[in-house]
């Protein structure tokens, strides 16, 4: 039976669990980065993420029922959060014409002030990844959109818009890449972990 990755005495002898145990600790630093934030702006994690995702993509997105399913929480939970961001003046609800049931979210000029500032809470993650040779960034960047692959395929990330869970995404080769959208090969340093034309694969 496979032993708990966090065994330190099975840990220490496989460097698969370590790497487990580094992304663990990886994990805990956003948590801790986002709460710093939080405290400053005065909102909760989750309404930061909210407004910096609202900030980044577009319309189609950012409704009610697609943020539940990309942030897994319940449309209640995220109906709540949009309700303190919407009494805060941060954001503003737009009545689709088709449904009056259905809106669109948008950021409030006062919104897209704090998000511009919040939205650099992972600024101490990136310094010592700006440090990588540039061999090691595209071989971690490879390495880690497999994992999330992965991770998509079981069900465990239900939400992915990479190059890699992408219907526009070919392999022509070992570690070759091409978009059939843009009709042209890819370089590692080209794939991305979240692109607006994103189609989700079809078995």
């Amino acid at each position: 039976m496979h032993k708990s990755d966090f065994d330190l005495d099975y840990q220490n002898q496989n460097i698969e669990s370590k790497i487990i145990a580094a992304f663990e600790r990886i994990a805990q630093a956003f948590r801790v980065l986002l709460w710093q934030e939080s405290k400053v702006s005065g909102l909760s994690p989750i309404q930061i993420q909210i407004l910096i995702f609202i900030r980044h993509h577009d319309a189609e997105k950012c409704k009610v029922s697609y943020l539940a399913n990309e942030f897994n929480m319940t449309k209640a939970t995220i109906s709540d959060a949009i309700k303190v961001l919407e009494e805060k003046e941060l954001i503003s609800k737009v009545v689709e014409k088709n449904d009056i049931r259905s809106y669109v979210i948008k950021l409030t000029n006062k919104g897209k002030t704090i998000t511009n500032r919040t939205a650099l809470f992972t600024t101490e993650i990136r310094n010592p990844i700006d440090k990588l040779s540039t061999n090691d960034k595209t071989g971690l960047l490879l390495n880690l959109l497999d994992i999330i692959k992965h991770l998509n395929q079981t069900g465990v990330i239900t939400v992915q818009r990479m190059c890699l869970t992408c219907s526009h995404h070919q392999n022509t080769k070992k570690q070759t890449h091409f978009c059939k959208l843009l009709n042209q090969q890819l370089l590692v340093n080209d794939l991305r972990v979240d692109c607006p034309e994103h189609q989700l694969q079809t078995v």
